[in-house]
């Protein structure tokens, strides 16, 4: 994933049409498509193969489950052409380091969660969070997912993490700032429903994207 604008769409509708729509709307603005199981459920994973025409695509399945297992994943994942997977840490260190392995194989990307951005993060992993980066950093991963909702979080994450690449969610409808997040340590921001729910999403993108590059 090579950074121009920072800016990483996440496509959580539940369509093919509409998914591809939106993609030729903001390519010109992002780096990276992410995509979760709403679109894959509602499209099937070819839909990974069709988004990647545009952008890279990050398929955000967040894994967590026993090594092999994991390892299955991630190889239907790279398979239908992401770029990279989002997995959890929680399950451990053997199952992480298999999905960092799987990843290598495939010249692909493992992004770790550290903290998720929304309030019920605070509930339990918050507490894990920085032990989560100081694993992926050990596995090596290639970056991790901290929340652009928690500025302060982030940076003190950044601080463990060093020179890996962090992606960040949370901007806009949960409330965070591209602009925080990117100042907080972020390499790239991650931006949904403010997008893809806008009647012009080219317009929308176009404006975060210009947001962070006045950061840079």
């Amino acid at each position: 994933m090579k950074r121009k604008t920072g800016l990483v769409v996440a496509l959580d509708v539940i369509n093919e049409k509409d998914a591809i729509s939106i993609s030729e709307a903001v390519v010109e603005h992002i780096d990276a498509i992410k995509i979760g199981y709403p679109l894959v459920l509602g499209a099937g994973i070819g839909i990974i193969t069709q988004i990647s025409e545009f952008a890279p695509v990050i398929a955000d399945f967040k894994v967590a489950d026993i090594p092999n297992t994991d390892r299955l994943i991630c190889e239907q994942a790279f398979k239908a052409g992401a770029e990279a997977v989002i997995v959890h840490g929680f399950t451990g260190k053997d199952s992480l380091t298999e999905c960092v392995k799987t990843g290598k194989q495939y010249g692909r990307d493992i992004y770790v969660v550290t903290e998720m951005s929304h309030p019920g993060a605070l509930d339990f992993m918050q507490t894990a969070a920085e032990a989560l980066a100081r694993m992926a950093v050990e596995s090596g991963a290639s970056g991790i997912v901290a929340p652009a909702t928690r500025p302060a979080r982030l940076r003190e994450i950044r601080n463990i993490v060093g020179d890996l690449t962090i992606i960040s969610p949370g901007v806009g409808a949960q409330g965070g700032s591209a602009a925080d997040a990117v100042k907080a340590g972020a390499d790239y921001v991650i931006v949904g429903r403010s997008i893809y729910g806008s009647e012009h999403p080219e317009v929308e993108a176009g404006k975060i994207a210009d947001e962070i590059k006045k950061c840079r």
